[in-house]
């Protein structure tokens, strides 16, 4: 295998401008704090809430549009037992914005958080409302590692670089920067990445659509030419698990430091709403590039092709058909702004995880709890050092891991069953308390798990309705996603009202061993 010596070049090249961008990002983020009356920290991790509404738009778009979210959609598209129905990445982000900007962003704006975990620690306590921190950071760095694996495998297939090495550069290259001029940093390369992305992606399909190989996309998205038609279909069987697909797009993208970071970092509760809107937007129209590639890629002759006779996804490599195509669709130096457009849609999303990583970690762990007294020449160094700590997290699970869309689908998982409706009461419900929060996490975590996961292979243990048995393994059919997200909510709510009711002393002799009521008069006391 050689390498592709023009392509390696360029996208050298390309690493090097984002690189420039980054560190005059952060000399300019340092005349910012010079004028800046607060914490350095804050500076960093919010920008001194001084980002405007073009800039917290673009930002906003390029941090949802990953690597996984460009390959994922154009995969789905494609995939035969898929198609455009079970894609719901593009028109979901739409949605998830767009609820996100009218019922949490101008709300925890209006609080200035500095962290998603800020109202968890304000109603629950610093070491209780740290629980929600394990499922926040896990989700964060495996979506790192998603799309770090993303970029990998699309290099290897066009430039025929090697993946881990494409990985290793690029998870370096975001985090330089990130280390020097935090979120000024982030959201100024944002603003390139997201216009490559764009350009990158929609040069090529031009080519890829004209390509003799590739019969019209029209015509195969209602027949059945070399597979079937791309637009898919959803069958009366498999309507609860997209709807737990759909729900879980939705609403679990909502409960991310990277989303809310750009919201925190807004100049004013309104800006927090704008840009979410116009982000749900931008996010769904970068999404459409790779609808087309996945479409071409089910229009496709593949025996006209170099790549052979044997489509993709029987040859097991449906996951890399944005990459396939634009190799063997596009002319080589066509291909190579395709590379750069995926790079620029990894390190956007990259670097706002490392970012959103070690800023939960730094303000919602060690200042709050580790070290109250710590200085803040110490805060800055503990959350350079994070940056760091996440990066080799995240790069050593995307090179070891074999099952990187799957850690990907997890992290969503997590987002919607447990992060999703905590965020929801801590919010909206008052009266929740610890007993509450605590039996409603854990409740969530237990009814997803049980609940089994086929990527990785773990049976179910509870047999909801309407599923089959597949090669011995029960699929579930059923939305038990959705159904253990509705059970931590509901569980959360009525736990903590029934804790809170003062009930009368001759209840509570009946229900305690001691016999004592007096012990146990308010049981709110108990649970506060």
């Amino acid at each position: 295998m050689t390498v592709n010596i023009a392509g390696a070049l360029s996208m050298a090249i390309f690493y090097l401008f984002i690189l420039v961008v980054g560190i005059w990002a952060a000399k300019r983020a340092q005349k910012v704090e010079r004028t800046y009356v607060g914490d350095r920290s804050e500076m960093v991790m919010i920008a001194g809430r001084k980002i405007g509404i073009i800039l917290g738009i673009l930002t906003t778009t390029a941090t949802w549009v990953g690597g996984a979210y460009i390959n994922g959609t154009a995969e789905m598209v494609y995939r035969p037992d898929a198609g455009l129905v079970w894609t719901v990445a593009p028109w979901t982000s739409l949605l998830c914005l767009f609820i996100g900007a009218l019922f949490f962003a101008k709300k925890m704006r209006r609080q200035k958080y500095v962290t998603m975990l800020d109202p968890f620690q304000q109603r629950y306590g610093n070491y209780v409302a740290s629980l929600v921190f394990i499922p926040a950071i896990i989700g964060e760095v495996f979506w790192s590692a998603a799309i770090l694996a993303a970029l990998g495998t699309t290099s290897s297939i066009i430039l025929d670089l090697n993946k881990n090495a494409s990985m290793v550069i690029s998870a370096c290259v975001a985090m330089i920067y990130t280390l020097l001029g935090g979120l000024y940093s982030v959201a100024y390369t944002d603003v390139v990445q997201l216009g490559c992305i764009f350009f990158g992606l929609w040069l090529c399909v031009p080519f890829t659509i004209q390509n003799q190989a590739v019969t019209s996309i029209k015509l195969t998205a209602v027949k059945e030419v070399y597979q079937k038609p791309w637009l898919g279909k959803i069958d009366k069987i498999f309507i609860g698990r997209w709807i737990d697909d759909l729900l879980l797009m939705v609403l679990g993208g909502i409960p991310w430091q990277a989303y809310f970071q750009r919201v925190l970092a807004s100049s004013s509760p309104k800006s927090a709403q704008i840009l979410s809107i116009a982000g749900a937007f931008g996010g769904c129209i970068m999404g459409i590039p790779s609808v087309l590639i996945g479409s071409v890629a089910a229009s496709t002759d593949w025996n006209q092709t170099s790549y052979g006779a044997i489509s993709p996804f029987e040859k097991g490599e449906a996951a890399m058909i944005l990459p396939i195509v634009l190799r063997y669709l596009c002319p080589r130096y066509i291909s190579i702004f395709g590379i750069g457009a995926i790079s620029a849609a990894v390190m956007s999303s990259a670097d706002s995880s490392l970012l959103s990583s070690s800023s939960m970690f730094t303000h919602n762990i060690y200042r709050k709890i580790l070290r109250p007294k710590a200085s803040e020449k110490e805060i800055m160094y503990v959350m350079k050092t994070t940056v760091l700590l996440v990066t080799v997290l995240a790069t050593v699970l995307a090179l070891f891991t074999h099952t990187i869309y799957g850690l990907y689908a997890l992290s969503a998982d997590i987002a919607y069953v447990i992060l999703f409706p905590q965020l929801v009461c801590v919010l909206y419900v008052p009266h929740v308390n610890r007993l509450g929060f605590v039996t409603g996490v854990l409740v969530g975590a237990l009814l997803r798990i049980t609940g089994g996961e086929p990527l990785f292979h773990f049976p179910p243990v509870i047999h909801y309705p309407g599923g089959y048995f597949q090669d011995s393994y029960y699929v579930q059919t059923f939305p038990y996603k959705t159904c253990a997200m509705l059970s931590s909510l509901i569980t959360t709510v009525v736990l903590s009202h029934i804790s809170k009711i003062k009930w009368p002393e001759s209840y509570i002799t009946a229900f305690t061993l001691t016999g004592r009521p007096s012990e146990m008069r308010n049981t709110d006391l108990l649970y506060q």
